[in-house]
């Protein structure tokens, strides 16, 4: 029980916590990687443990189907429909978003696991947010005009209650850490929807421990991402009725490395990517975790990252995004050269 709030305990946790010593060396800091991706269902991902409180709370309010929102080809809607599969419950995913023209990734996934995408086209006479809500409303509506009651999961799982989940992984990896005699740790993470990152300093900060977390943006964000922290922290604090204050500037978030849009072909983002994969046998996927690395990489060559700092970065998942078409087509430009017809 995290907070007063109880969880269907379904993860393989802890998770791994792997040194890379490749990268280590490379970079001149201690690098480890906290190895979420291999949770254990829908090909793993972070957004399992927020769905371990989510699904506690849809079954305890009778619910028989889940429903997010998300892109196309969100990460988070693939694991909701995977959490739904498991446990005998409906699901669906609905997106602002035009078909990308090939059922591939992400949403060749929910097909497999019985999931329905419904994608609407944009409409640019209004916001992303409202169209969203309202394509949502009408794919609620219509289930549960057949008999479903269902429970509404918000962008990425990232609300009040979806923080739980990292709260819980940052108690995990403080205990991971004092196993390993680890002193003056910073933790970096993808911040997308912020779901993660604020779970890991609300947990840091309520616990009372010793780590540092940086959150590594990537996406704009209006107004930048201190201030998106702190309207979400604020949230959280009168949530939970939490006696700790917070102000823009105490969140450690950094705008630098998210190359101007969400999800878009970057090289730097590639050539991190092939990187980690031929030092370390490890895969990540364009649109969080490469962006993330990269930033590592770069705040590690620049000193931003202090020489010889233990490092732990947290391996999100998403992994089906390399194969989504506008990123596959530029890695294979760049990789053909491995493939020799003979």
């Amino acid at each position: 029980m995290t907070l007063g709030y109880e969880k269907i305990s379904f993860l393989n946790t802890p998770t791994p916590l792997q040194r890379l010593s490749g990268i280590s060396e490379d970079l001149g800091i201690n690098f480890y990687l906290k190895r979420d991706d291999l949770t254990n269902f829908g090909t793993g991902g972070n957004k399992l443990r927020k769905l371990e409180y989510f699904v506690k709370d849809a079954r305890d309010k009778g619910a028989t189907m889940l429903l997010t929102v998300g892109g196309a080809q969100t990460n988070h809607g693939r694991l909701t429909g995977a959490v739904a599969a498991k446990y005998g419950m409906k699901a669906a995913i609905v997106a602002v978003d035009p078909y990308p023209g090939e059922m591939s990734a992400n949403l060749l996934l929910d097909g497999i696991m019985g999931c329905p995408v419904y994608l609407f086209k944009p409409d640019p006479t209004k916001t992303e947010s409202e169209q969203m809500s309202e394509s949502a409303a009408k794919v609620k509506e219509e289930w549960e005009s057949r008999g479903e009651k269902v429970y509404f999961i918000p962008l990425g799982g990232s609300n009040e209650l979806g923080i739980l989940g990292y709260y819980d992984c940052a108690v995990e990896m403080n205990e991971q850490i004092n196993g390993l005699g680890l002193k003056d740790v910073r933790i970096v993470t993808t911040v997308g929807s912020m779901g993660t990152y604020m779970g890991l300093q609300v947990g840091v900060w309520n616990e009372k421990l010793p780590l540092r977390v940086t959150g590594i943006g990537i996406s704009p964000k209006p107004g930048g991402l201190q201030k998106f922290a702190k309207e979400y922290f604020d949230r959280v604090k009168d949530y939970y009725c939490l006696g700790i204050t917070a102000e823009p500037g105490d969140f450690d978030c950094t705008s630098d490395y998210d190359f101007g849009a969400y999800n878009n072909p970057v090289r730097e983002v590639r050539e991190a990517i092939y990187y980690m994969g031929r030092r370390e046998a490890i895969i990540l996927d364009p649109c969080y975790t490469g962006k993330t690395f990269n930033g590592i990489v770069q705040m590690a060559k620049s000193g931003i990252i202090r020489p010889g700092e233990n490092v732990i970065m947290i391996h999100t998942g998403g992994i089906p995004g390399i194969y989504t078409g506008h990123h596959r087509i530029e890695m294979e430009k760049e990789l053909m050269e491995y493939i020799h017809i003979i």
